[in-house]
């Protein structure tokens, strides 16, 4: 790749290889950029100064408040955009340069906003490591059901709840079992995180027809970041029979920038190989995951920030192909802008857990946050951070911060 004559610190999640979408304000409305180091480039006006002459019909998506429209024109079009940029960046003489102080502007002055419409979200279940330790605190005897190792299991998730990054999230309340065995309606005691990535559906695929496992990525335009928001008090006494509902339904959150699948693709690496053998609807070769490092911290109040994990994307048992491959062999179709999550991402040691409830073991064991202070499980006023990114030699390719704070419930504690 070449090298830009815009300076970008070697360690940014948004080098020259990225170049993620993503939606933003300043004191102009919400519209497409593309993320540059500390700056973003605003689509809108370079489409103005004839950057992208070869999709004249790509202005009015520029100018969306979402990123969707944009989505629909095609990975072969956010590919053409993205090599654009890079080449721009990497002449002196391009357009981008001449009229730099136009087409960039600098991060810390604008507002990020939620990147798609999103549809539909389907949440699975796709971490062994993460099954395997739930499973061992609630049913040590049996952790993994019998069904786990066949297919990708998945609730359907509420989208209205999902909130970009930088959005507080209310301590939530509902119907919570008593030691009396009677429940009670009050805020969660048990607030936790989930660390998962969230993978975009960039094409509409056609109701009725599956979507073959060696075809599913091509229905994938890129990766955000995902937390899962959980109330695991509230999930404990309502998940059976169908699942989770109002522990999750408050709300999830996402990073602001869609970092495209072909950016990840210098991090491919081999997924975990599967006993028993899937069903022939789930079995494609190669199988692969991503090589991404994950990680979460929390900061007390104004307080430092401490690690609680760190963990990798290469573990997860359920490739992005076979989830949607999964998903699809009833007949039901994606739309552009859906997500699909993985669930949460974790690995064998307790410094990798990616939730609260893995580490510590159902709030059994406490978690230290620097000198005196531990958490259980979520306290108001905490933010959770996450952060990924992948390198491979020179290449990294990041998704930024997912931050979200803990508010207060309404009804007090």
């Amino acid at each position: 790749m070449q090298n830009s004559w815009l300076p970008v610190a070697p360690d940014s999640d948004f080098s020259i290889h990225n170049l993620p979408f993503g939606i933003f304000s300043d004191e102009r409305p919400a519209r497409a950029g593309v993320a540059i180091g500390e700056w973003v480039i605003d689509l809108s006006a370079a489409y103005a100064l004839n950057m992208f002459p070869q999709y004249p019909e790509a202005g009015s998506a520029f100018r969306k408040p979402v990123l969707n429209d944009l989505i629909a024109l095609g990975r072969n079009f956010s590919e053409y955009v993205r090599h654009t940029i890079q080449f721009a960046l990497s002449d002196p003489d391009s357009v981008l340069n001449q009229y730099a102080a136009n087409l960039l502007i600098a991060q810390k002055g604008i507002q990020m906003h939620m990147p798609l419409k999103v549809g539909n979200y389907t949440d699975f279940y796709s971490s062994e490591e993460h099954a395997l330790s739930v499973g061992q605190i609630f049913r040590p005897d049996n952790p993994l059901f019998p069904n786990w190792r066949h297919m990708p299991v998945a609730y359907h998730g509420r989208a209205s709840s999902i909130v970009v990054s930088g959005t507080p999230v209310r301590r939530p309340a509902g119907q919570i079992i008593q030691e009396n065995g009677i429940p009670a309606f009050a805020p969660t005691n048990a607030l936790d995180f989930e660390l998962e990535l969230a993978f975009v559906i960039g094409k509409d695929s056609v109701i009725g027809q599956p979507l073959a496992v060696a075809d599913a990525e091509t229905y994938i335009f890129g990766a955000m970041l995902f937390n899962d928001w959980s109330a695991r008090d509230i999930q404990r006494w309502e998940y059976q029979p169908l699942g989770p509902f109002t522990s999750k339904n408050f709300a999830s959150g996402v990073s602001p920038w869609i970092v495209t699948l072909d950016a990840l693709a210098p991090f491919r690496t081999p997924a975990p190989p599967q006993e028993p053998a899937p069903l022939p609807y789930l079995a494609c070769e190669p199988r692969e995951n991503f090589d991404l490092s994950l990680s979460v911290g929390i900061r007390c109040g104004n307080g430092a920030e401490h690690t609680v994990c760190r963990t990798n994307a290469r573990h997860l048992y359920w490739t992005a192909a076979q989830q949607i491959a999964h998903h699809t062999v009833t007949g039901c179709n994606l739309q552009t802008g859906d997500l699909i999550a993985t669930g949460t991402i974790s690995g064998w040691e307790r410094g990798e857990k990616g939730c609260l409830l893995e580490a510590t073991l159902n709030g059994t064991e406490a978690v230290q946050l620097g000198e005196n202070v531990t958490r259980r499980f979520l306290e108001d006023g905490d933010e959770v951070i996450m952060r990924g990114f992948g390198q491979n030699g020179h290449v990294r390719v990041g998704f930024g911060e997912l931050k979200g704070r803990v508010l207060a419930s309404q009804m007090g504690r």
